[in-house]
């Protein structure tokens, strides 16, 4: 259904701000919305009393998120909207001016993708995201639990000196209570690194139990796991966001990035596009030159023509998201709701 009328939305945490404008780019007006769900309502009722709106939202996967799944689930064009750029505020900045300039985008044909949807790819997003901060929160108390040992009394260096790791901090929460305040703090490390395992534990088991349910194609490909596949799922969207083979590699930062100077011609490491998402192919990768025949040799070749190990993972990585494109492009649209 074509829209008639381009609605952009600068999202904040309790109101956002809408302004309209016709197919001219005439302004048609503006409108406070509250970040509820009677807030959408009434923005959809002033909507289309307007015409046939279409909406390009900032932040669709933070203060937006709620919007975006209203206007989804109402059958409403949604397009995702990033922020303003520094060049286009030489005007200055507010949030009237943030709305038109995401209307004004949607207006000039710029290649707005689509939100990357909430439902069962939401439920992915947040198991990722309580597995990771859970993994940084056990990191920080191993090292602490190493620096501790390191001062301990010889008692405790004598028994424990030998130990590192998950083994140090099993043996370190066995410790019992005595006057030594090392002793203490080393128990109570090793007992929260125990506590911060098994919150990774249950975690990784929710993700293994919903990747099968929904995508358990992804989980027979050599090297994918269930935290990889539910990477590629989250980071991907919908099938409809991937625009192409080249557009993909981009948002996982696999691309090459020219840096040729004079008569040298090379590709630097690319450094932008969905960092999760890279570390999930960076892992496959590793896994497949490993133990996948026809990857390892593709790797192999690469070496051979004088590439080093390096350039030559970057290439592993850059025909992994071409192969994952495909993939996931078969994948049928994620429901909205379990």
């Amino acid at each position: 259904m074509e829209w008639t009328v381009a609605i952009g939305v600068d999202t904040h945490k309790e109101v956002h701000v809408a302004v309209a404008l016709d197919a001219l780019g005439v302004q048609f007006g503006s409108r406070a919305i509250a970040a509820t769900p009677a807030g959408y309502r009434s923005a959809l009722a002033w909507a289309r009393e307007l015409g046939m709106p279409a909406f390009a939202i900032e932040g669709t996967g933070s203060y937006g998120a709620g919007l975006a799944r209203f206007l989804t689930s109402a059958g409403v064009d949604v397009l995702e909207c990033e922020r303003p750029r520094r060049g286009e505020r030489r005007r200055g900045k507010s949030d009237l001016i943030d709305a038109a300039l995401a209307a004004r985008r949607l207006l000039s044909g710029e290649r707005l993708s689509f939100p990357r949807g909430g439902g069962r790819r939401e439920e992915l997003r947040l198991l990722l995201l309580e597995r990771r901060g859970a993994m940084q929160a056990r990191n920080v108390a191993l090292n602490q639990l190493s620096a501790v040992l390191v001062t301990a009394p010889d008692q405790i260096r004598a028994r424990l000196g030998a130990l590192s790791g998950e083994r140090l901090a099993a043996a370190a929460a066995r410790l019992r209570p005595d006057a030594e305040v090392a002793n203490g703090v080393m128990r109570r490390l090793g007992r929260r690194v125990e506590r911060l395992s098994s919150e990774v534990a249950e975690a990784e088991r929710e993700l293994a139990e919903r990747v099968l349910e929904i995508a358990p194609s992804l989980l027979e490909e050599c090297g994918v796991g269930p935290v990889c596949a539910a990477q590629l799922l989250v980071s991907s969207g919908d099938p409809g966001r991937m625009g192409s083979e080249a557009s993909f590699a981009a948002l996982a930062g696999t691309s090459p990035v020219e840096a040729s100077s004079g008569r040298q011609r090379r590709h630097r490491l690319n450094r932008g596009g969905d960092r999760q998402l890279n570390w999930a192919l960076h892992i496959v990768a590793l896994h497949r030159i490993r133990h996948h025949p026809e990857t390892r040799g593709y790797y192999q070749r690469l070496l051979a023509t004088g590439k080093t190990t390096r350039e030559a993972r970057r290439c592993v990585k850059r025909a992994l998201a071409r192969h994952f494109y495909h993939r996931l492009s078969e994948l049928p649209t994620l429901p909205l709701t379990t």
